[in-house]
């Protein structure tokens, strides 16, 4: 049998569903959905509905724990680089570039570059 997950919602069990309803007549329940794959939350969540559930029951403490932003943060022109390319008019051809996002300066790169993840354009 494959590995069944367990949604994480924390209500996911009270929401009248056939596929939670389980059990034999008469002692039937509503139940935690189990799938292979969850598809939200990084796979954690059946839906969207558990998943704002779990984040509205636990959002404070997470902050709490991971820390809470207390500063402004700053993009600045050094590291505002952006990967993108565009289409001739003919949606053939693509050029591909790294523009910066505060100063709108292009620069070229080639289709290589673009692929790797390791590139960057400061080096």
């Amino acid at each position: 049998m494959s590995d069944l997950k367990l949604c994480q919602g924390t209500k996911c069990h009270t929401y009248n569903t056939q596929d939670r309803l389980k059990g034999t007549k008469g002692n039937k329940t509503f139940q935690t959905r189990r799938r292979s794959s969850l598809y939200y939350g990084n796979g954690n969540f059946c839906d969207q509905r558990c998943m704002y559930d779990w984040i509205n029951k636990h959002i404070e403490r997470a902050l709490d724990y991971f820390g809470r932003t207390k500063e402004p943060k700053h993009l600045t022109e050094d590291c505002a680089w952006h990967k993108t390319y565009d289409w001739d008019n003919d949606y053939n051809i693509r050029t591909f570039y790294y523009i910066n996002t505060i100063t709108r300066e292009r620069r070229p790169i080639t289709e290589e570059q673009f692929r790797d993840n390791n590139y960057d354009i400061n080096n």
